[in-house]
Formats: structure tokens, C-alpha cells, sequence
């Protein structure tokens, strides 16, 4: 009987020492992960060190007030974007048309508002496409590795091979130029980029302590990517996605130059500018010309302040800051 009273006391002890072991080793995924994020009282937040940059604030604003514009077109513009008015025009700027008209009759102040929300969901657009993409295939490549990764990052070297802008061109000639298939081939060509930051993040971060401490009590590995490795590995992609957005932009503005992407009527900033493939409006119109030039510029470089001031903001030296 004695024995017995041993046995389970020793049973009790063993399942006690189990369940204290495996506390332990939850309490030090947690708090390696969050030390890896930097939520252990940080000394300032990330949104604190966004501020101190000044010209990512100067961006940030710039921004907001060009998307307020553009989404706000069908309130602010008086006009039809689309609408001729064949007695006025190429009319100069007066207090009819704020910034003249076109070739056509149409109201140039109206157009430039329409256009920005197809320019700027362009950009938008084509870079959620390049997450999804290359989101899955940098996690798979990352987390499992060997032939996995090995195959994923040949196909990547593959169409990094090519010249993005030509197969752009190739593609859009091939399949029509319209705005679905801009933002669709622009969106599944854009993304290799983005799989090769994040698996080179997962293949640092998988050799963690938090990770390895969370596998070595049975986590699986949907769990490790989506709640551990993740969240860890956004901060260059959010660097990289930001940025992406700017040279969307710019890709739409001068393939929409080009009659190869968004087509008229439908206005955006690229096929506003078209007007000034001519020497005449170049030199008598400027109206037709410099508002959507002064927009892609303000646009570009407001995002690109946006980027720095991130990825200052991102940076883990900073934290301690």
C-alpha cells in the first residue's frame, strides 16, 4: 500500500513539474515575442517617431488632401468629367472652368479630380495584389526551406530575368489596354520583391528563440507563420508595400501616356498628359498639361516621404529613442 501511495505521489509530482515546464516555456514565447516587436515598455511608439519626421508628416498630409480631392470629386467639381462643351474650347482658365478646358470641351478641373481616385486606386490596387502573392509564396519559401524554397526562388530569379516594363507593355498589347488588365498584369508582375523580403526575414526569424521555443511545445506551423513569424517580418514589408505604391503611379502615368493603359474617356493623371505630346499645347496650353504633371509629382513624392519616415519609424534601433 505504502508503494502505491508512493507511486502516485511521484505520478503527481511528475505531471505538477510538466505542467510548470510547459507555463514556463508559454511565458517565454510570449515574452520573446513581444520583446521582438518591441512592446515591452517601449520608450516611444511607433506612431511618436512617425511624427518627429517632419517631411513623412509633410507627405502624410500631402496625401490625405489629394485623396480628400480625388474621392471627393463627384461634391467638389462642378462639371461632368466627361461632358463637351463644344463653344468652349481649349478655353484658358476663367471662373467658368478653373483650369480650362480641353481639346474636347471638357472641364479640366473635373477631370483632374475623377482622375486622381483612378490613379491612386491603381497604386492601391496593384500593390494588394503584390502582397497576396508575394506574402504566400515568401512564407512558404521561408518557413519551409531546402527544395521548397530552392524551386520558389529559381521561379522568382526567372522573372526577374525579364524587363518588367516590356512584358507589361507585351501583355496589355496582347490582352487590350483597359484598366482591368493594367492593374492585373501590373499587380502579378510586381511582387517578386516582395518574396524575397520576406523569406529572408523567415529564414532569420525561424532560428529565434520565441520560434523554436513555440515548435518545441507542439505548435502548428500555420500557427508559427500567422501568429509568430509574421507579425514580426511586416515592418520592411510595409517599408517596401509603401513604396510600391509610388512607382505604381508612376508605371500608370507613362504606360496611360502611351495609349496603353487607362483608356478615355475614363481620366487619370497618365492619359491627362498625353495632351502634351503636342508642341502647340505645350507651349500656348500649359493648363492642359502642368495639373496633372504638378499631381503625380505631389503624389509620388508625398508616398516616398511616407516610405522614410515608416521606415525610420519601423527601424528597431530607433526604439529605444
Amino acid at each position: 500500500m505504502k508503494n502505491v501511495n508512493q507511486s502516485e505521489s511521484k505520478n503527481r509530482s511528475t505531471a505538477q513539474d510538466d505542467v510548470t515546464k510547459t507555463d514556463a516555456v508559454q511565458r517565454q514565447v510570449s515574452l520573446a515575442q513581444q520583446g521582438a516587436q518591441g512592446t515591452v515598455k517601449p520608450r516611444t511608439s511607433v506612431w511618436k517617431r512617425f511624427r518627429r519626421h517632419t517631411l513623412a508628416m509633410v507627405g502624410l498630409v500631402t496625401i490625405t488632401v489629394l485623396a480628400l480631392l480625388s474621392f471627393g470629386a463627384p461634391i467638389l467639381a462642378q462639371n461632368n468629367p466627361n461632358a463637351t462643351d463644344l463653344m468652349s474650347i481649349s478655353q484658358a482658365p476663367s471662373s467658368d472652368y478653373w483650369l480650362g478646358t480641353d481639346a474636347t470641351g471638357r472641364d479640366v478641373y473635373a477631370r483632374l479630380l475623377y482622375a486622381g481616385r483612378v490613379s491612386l486606386s491603381v497604386g492601391v490596387t496593384v500593390v494588394i495584389i503584390s502582397l497576396v502573392v508575394g506574402l504566400t509564396l515568401g512564407a512558404i519559401s521561408g518557413y519551409f526551406g531546402g527544395f521548397t524554397d530552392a524551386s520558389i526562388m529559381r521561379f522568382v530569379d526567372v522573372v526577374l530575368s525579364f524587363p518588367s516594363v516590356l512584358i507589361i507593355i507585351t501583355l496589355i498589347s496582347m490582352l487590350g489596354p483597359s484598366l482591368f488588365n493594367l492593374i492585373l498584369v501590373m499587380g502579378l508582375l510586381n511582387w517578386p520583391p516582395i518574396t524575397r523580403l520576406l523569406r529572408a526575414e523567415f529564414l532569420s526569424l525561424r532560428e529565434r528563440d520565441y520560434v523554436l521555443a513555440a515548435r518545441s511545445i507542439g505548435a502548428p506551423g500555420s500557427r508559427l507563420v500567422i501568429r509568430h513569424m509574421l507579425p514580426n517580418a511586416m515592418a520592411p514589408i510595409i517599408v517596401a508595400a509603401t513604396f510600391g505604391v509610388a512607382s505604381a503611379i508612376l508605371l500608370e502615368a507613362g504606360l496611360s501616356f502611351l495609349g496603353l493603359g487607362v483608356q478615355v474617356p475614363t481620366p487619370s493623371w497618365g492619359n491627362m498628359l498625353t495632351a502634351a505630346q503636342s508642341l502647340s499645347v505645350l507651349d500656348s496650353m500649359p493648363w492642359l498639361w502642368i495639373p496633372p504633371g504638378v499631381m503625380i509629382a505631389l503624389a509620388v513624392l508625398a508616398i516616398n516621404f511616407i516610405g522614410d519616415g515608416l521606415r525610420d519609424a519601423l527601424d528597431p534601433r530607433m526604439r529605444s529613442r
